[in-house]
């Protein structure tokens, strides 16, 4: 990988796979005081194509084989859904893209939810996250933005978090999940070996 982000093609990126070493690797910051540039739109813009062409909610830096703390994210509105009695967003209206994302302020309350992972094609596990967190992140103009979510929304942001600190849901999974998703990871491993 070019260590310089200008010299990444974004059309080459691709989704890695588990267990692809840059997935558990911890990213790097961007240089957000020096400007969002054109590499670093080009990058996101195709990682916002990867992602809907996968049918993800998410797509953080590492999956496309970029040690970088960068995710973009699109959780459409469910029409079906109930609304949050919070008031508090849970889906968007379009594609986001956040640079250097840390959560600030999470609830207590941890709730179980069923997740997937475009790394992990065909694993789905339930995991615990809390319900709502408050997100600091630099946006595609370059500006610090503070946003707070719950429900699906919020564990979007928890989930590609995880992948800029190296972590996949297959370590935060219940024991029963990872128990029945054993044979599939074992052999993502094995196939990765040949």
């Amino acid at each position: 990988m070019p260590t310089e982000l200008s010299q990444v093609d974004p059309s080459k990126l691709r989704i890695d796979l588990y267990p692809t070493d840059v997935l558990r690797m911890k990213a790097s910051p961007v240089a957000v005081e020096e400007g969002i540039d054109e590499s670093l739109r080009a990058i996101a813009e195709r990682m916002i194509v990867l992602m809907r062409s996968a049918q993800g909610i998410g797509l953080a830096a590492p999956q496309v084989g970029l040690p970088i703390r960068l995710f973009v994210a699109h959780v459409p509105h469910d029409p079906e859904a109930e609304p949050d009695e919070s008031g508090l967003p849970v889906s968007t209206d379009d594609a986001q893209v956040f640079f250097n994302p840390e959560i600030v302020e999470f609830s207590r309350d941890l709730e179980p939810y069923e997740e997937g992972c475009l790394s992990l094609p065909g694993i789905n596990g339930e995991v615990n996250r809390p319900s709502t967190v408050t997100m600091r992140a630099f946006d595609l103009a370059g500006n610090e933005i503070e946003l707070r979510a719950t429900g699906l929304l919020a564990r979007c942001w928890q989930h590609e978090i995880d992948h800029l600190d190296g972590v996949l849901i297959i370590d935060k999974m219940s024991q029963m999940s990872r128990l029945k998703n054993r044979a599939r990871i074992k052999s993502m491993e094995k196939a990765a070996k040949r």
